[in-house]
C-alpha cells in the first residue's frame, strides 16, 4: 500500500512538472523567438493531453505574439515590471519599518514575509528581464 502511495505522489509531481517544463524556451533564444517557442511547446503539450480549449487559447495567443511583438517592446514591458517590482518592494520595506517602530510581533512577522515575497517578485522580475 505505502508502494502505490509513492508511486501515485511521483507519477503527480510528474504530469504538474511537464507544463512547467513544456513552458521553458529553447536555449540560445530571446525576446519574441523565445516566447514564440515557449507557446508552441504550451501548444504541442494541450495537443497531447487533448485539451483543444487549451490549444485554441495557446494559438491566439502565438498569433498575437507573431503579429504584435517585438524585441524592444518587449524589454520595455518587462523593465516596467521590474519597476513595479522595486515599488513594491520599497513599500514593503516601509511598512515593516513603520511596525518595528510599534514593536507589534505579529505585524512585524507579517510585513517580513511580505517583504520576502516582494523581494522574491523583484528577482523573478529581473530574471525576465535577460532573457
Amino acid at each position: 500500500m505505502k508502494l502505490l502511495s509513492h508511486l501515485a505522489l511521483l507519477t503527480l509531481c510528474s504530469v504538474m512538472a511537464a507544463p512547467l517544463m513544456a513552458a521553458e524556451e529553447a536555449p540560445g533564444l530571446t525576446g519574441c523567438a523565445a516566447k514564440k517557442q515557449g507557446i508552441i511547446n504550451q501548444i504541442e503539450l494541450a495537443k497531447s493531453r487533448g485539451n483543444a480549449d487549451q490549444q485554441a487559447g495557446l494559438e491566439t495567443a502565438l498569433s498575437e505574439v507573431t503579429a504584435n511583438c517585438t524585441d524592444a517592446s518587449l524589454k520595455k514591458e518587462r523593465e516596467n515590471k521590474v519597476l513595479d517590482a522595486k515599488h513594491e518592494v520599497s513599500q514593503r520595506q516601509a511598512d515593516l519599518d513603520k511596525a518595528m517602530k510599534k514593536g507589534d510581533a505579529e505585524k512585524i512577522n507579517k510585513r517580513k514575509d511580505k517583504l520576502a515575497e516582494s523581494r522574491k517578485e523583484l528577482q523573478e522580475a529581473l530574471d525576465e528581464l535577460d532573457k
